[in-house]
């Protein structure tokens, strides 16, 4: 489940227990009276084998949230940890190569590879941390996502779904820690995203990982375990199982007083 403390975190919560603890960060893009406060000390514990939805209107904050958690932006302040890593204290290689083996990333856009077979860009990750595939391993993520008999073909031989399987797919290969996840349904048809929202619950269930999801779609949220609800930068509600009525009911009312 999601543990948030809004803008008072409860600091006797013991570092290490969450796969991903966010504490009083507060994310600034510029200065002066131009800068943007993205994050308004933000405080939250997401717990191990869990599936978030990370949601709220348009510059609320949600993918400022995904990126300061995941490391791929620094906080302005306050302290993100992985497990119990603290990221503030990694420099850029250290980090890199963290983001490479203890973290997995779906996005929209599928970054697929062009170049490169579907088994070449599910295993990119493990060839650049200089590791050997674990076949077992290989076997039952590619039974599981369904790729079986498309790993010698090339990304633009895909449909937008079989892209974003492979996505998912190389997301699991290093056996990450989270899995963060940025509108991954966003570019598909609503059946084709009922697909990839059943394969990362299915990541949860039966791999026993950890998902982080930014959506804006209340049909996407009520396929996780709980939803965060970010308004102007801060936790403004959260639901445990919930609905899509539910969480579109939220977002309206988030829309009407932003």
């Amino acid at each position: 489940m999601v543990r948030s403390w809004g803008q008072q975190p409860d600091v006797s919560v013991g570092k290490g227990r969450y796969a991903v603890q966010l504490t009083d960060v507060t994310k600034q893009f510029g200065e002066g009276p131009t800068a943007v406060l993205a994050l308004d000390k933000v405080s939250a514990g997401i717990e191990a084998g869990t599936f978030t939805a990370v949601m709220g209107p348009s510059g609320s904050g949600k993918s400022t949230f995904l990126h300061c958690a995941a490391g791929l932006d620094r906080p302005t302040s306050g302290e993100v940890r992985l497990g119990a890593q603290d990221l503030s204290a990694l420099g850029e290689r250290r980090l890199t190569e963290l983001r490479r083996t203890r973290i997995g990333f779906v996005f929209q856009a599928f970054n697929l590879l062009p170049s490169l077979t579907v088994e070449q860009n599910i295993t990119l990750p493990l060839r650049l941390a200089g590791k050997q595939a674990d076949a077992g391993r290989l076997d039952h993520i590619l039974t599981t996502i369904g790729l079986g008999e498309r790993l010698s073909r090339f990304p633009a031989q895909l449909s937008g779904g079989q892209q974003q399987r492979v996505a998912i797919a190389r997301a699991l290969v290093t056996r990450p820690e989270v899995i963060f996840a940025d509108e991954p349904t966003g570019a598909l048809d609503p059946e084709t995203a009922r697909d990839i929202l059943g394969l990362l619950r299915q990541a949860v269930t039966d791999l026993h990982q950890t998902v982080v999801m930014v959506t804006h779609d209340p049909v996407a949220a009520a396929h996780t375990d709980h939803a965060v609800f970010l308004s102007a930068g801060r936790i403004v509600d959260e639901m445990i199982t919930p609905s899509a009525d539910r969480v579109a009911d939220v977002l309206s009312g988030l829309r009407r007083t932003a």
